[in-house]
């Protein structure tokens, strides 16, 4: 089953320059600008076939979202993979995300505060994936409960892509999920 990724949210969120590095990386050349610097052509021939990409280079166009669907509906028959596996690869930052998982590992706390790293084990882009964050005062103590309980939790924030480690910034509403 083929999924189209629709969420302008999400699209809006994937950074240019990311995605050019992907390009350059895999093969593709580019051919042009267009609009005074707000997109690039990129080309790629393979087989018998040759594919052509627009990246919008410009966050602030009314279409960019549509237009990286559009990389991802190319680069899924180009490259055989899932738009979804595509995406999360190109996803660095994505604020606001909330986020549904279970601890695995909770830090021995600071000296000073109550407070310590956090890793967080859950779904992101239809992947498990280890979230790292920083949990203070009473989102700590919920963490410890949580952990030893076993219990699913529920945390907001700011999710970031380093290297291919993600990381949850500024969490809150952290909740524990008592099922």
């Amino acid at each position: 089953m083929k999924v189209t990724i629709k969420d302008s949210q999400i699209l809006k969120t994937v950074n240019p320059e990311v995605i050019q590095a992907h390009l350059q990386a895999t093969g593709w050349h580019e051919t042009g600008r267009i609009y005074n610097d707000a997109g690039a052509i990129w080309r790629l021939k393979k087989d018998a076939a040759e594919y052509e990409i627009l990246l919008p280079l410009q966050h602030s166009l009314g279409d960019y979202a549509e237009r990286i669907s559009d990389i991802l509906k190319t680069l899924e028959i180009v490259e055989n993979r899932d738009q979804v596996e595509i995406l999360s690869e190109f996803i660095t930052n994505y604020p606001n995300f909330t986020f549904l998982g279970i601890i695995m590992q909770i830090a021995t706390p600071s000296i000073d505060s109550l407070s310590g790293e956090i890793i967080l084990l859950g779904e992101v882009f239809e992947k498990l994936r280890e979230i790292k964050t920083q949990l203070a005062d009473h989102d700590y103590i919920l963490a410890i409960q949580a952990y030893q309980e076993r219990l699913p939790v529920r945390c907001t924030g700011d999710l970031v892509k380093v290297d291919n480690h993600f990381i949850l910034e500024n969490p809150h509403n952290l909740l524990l999920n008592n099922i």
